[in-house]
């Protein structure tokens, strides 16, 4: 059984897979990443690098993460986040980027989620990932 956890300090990132933009190609509407959301997915990938397991995990994965934001105004550390950006939107990059660094072959593989974000003074990202039994594709 696999388990990696890690703490990756950084200001998280506020732009989300909603930053996606739409051209035309070809007479064709196309969804590609915005200049914003490529940034954020090299920011990721040059935290989540140094992670990245010898051999990509295999079968089903639950990964728990923590999206710790800088404390501001009146908030306090350790307080639930419940402004913008959404959980689901967030995990998207960080998903999208840990599968082209190949900490799995495919974010399919992510069978269970816990995502949680907090206003904190050591802001960052903590990530804790485990391989779970059974499952195929």
């Amino acid at each position: 059984m696999f388990n990696l956890q890690f703490f990756m300090p950084m200001i998280p990132p506020t732009t989300t897979f909603q930053a996606k933009e739409l051209a035309v190609v070809k007479g064709r509407a196309v969804l590609h990443d915005s200049q914003q959301l490529i940034a954020v997915k090299t920011k990721l990938r040059g935290h989540l690098y140094k992670y990245v397991p010898a051999e990509p995990i295999d079968g089903p994965v639950r990964i728990m993460v923590k999206w710790c934001y800088p404390v501001t105004g009146k908030h306090q550390d350790g307080e639930w986040k419940i402004t913008k950006p959404d959980t689901d939107n967030l995990q998207k990059a960080l998903l999208d980027s840990m599968t082209k660094l190949g900490f799995w072959k495919d974010d399919a593989q992510v069978a269970s989620q816990v995502v949680e974000k907090f206003w904190s003074s050591v802001p960052g990202i903590f990530v804790y990932i485990t391989q779970l039994e059974g499952g195929s594709a």
